[in-house]
């Protein structure tokens, strides 16, 4: 009967061991980490981002027209690259040439207040063409900051050396469409 009692307290002793057997001091569980590709450019401040640049007329015989350059936008832009995508950059063209007319930009460097990769502005101003040139270079996973004073300050300047003969006067002015674009290099 002892042997029999033993045996069934023994009984006893496992089941209820292994009922509670199944919590250790240590758990775990699978958690999925998801960061989306991203390439998002933006010129700023969007509220003025149209911009005229006004020549003036020589008011002596004998001068040229006096020219006009514009400092007021900025370059944004955001990226996340994947692993086979070595870097990004920005590129700039204009939707038209106007006859005599130079039409330059230049990019600084990046304000400082966003954080990863950001890229390298091109050493000096481009003249722009109807066809795709590397503003900002080396953008790796980044982001520049949103806004006026952000990014890049693009400075536009009306180059009219060299072309004079091929001006033409174009009152009230003639729109051009500067198009900014991100891309994998």
């Amino acid at each position: 009967m002892m042997k029999r009692a033993l045996f069934l307290l023994a009984l006893i002793a496992g089941l209820v061991n292994a009922s509670f057997g199944q919590d250790t001091n240590t758990d775990n569980h699978t958690l999925t980490v998801v960061i989306p590709e991203v390439a998002l450019v933006d010129v700023e401040p969007a509220a003025s981002k149209n911009i005229t640049l006004t020549y003036t007329a020589p008011t002596e015989a004998g001068l040229s027209l006096t020219g006009a350059n514009n400092s007021s936008l900025w370059l944004n832009y955001s990226s996340i690259k994947t692993a086979t995508i070595p870097t990004r950059v920005v590129s700039v063209k204009l939707d038209q040439v106007i006859g005599g007319v130079n039409l330059k930009v230049t990019a600084s460097a990046d304000a400082g207040n966003g954080d990863g990769t950001v890229g390298t502005p091109a050493g000096s101003a481009l003249t722009l063409t109807t066809g795709d040139q590397q503003l900002i270079t080396g953008i790796g996973s980044c982001y520049t900051g949103d806004g006026a004073s952000s990014g890049h300050n693009l400075t536009y300047e009306v180059d009219l050396t060299g072309t004079y003969a091929d001006l033409q006067a174009n009152s009230p002015g003639t729109a051009l469409t500067v198009t900014y674009t991100i891309s994998t290099n």
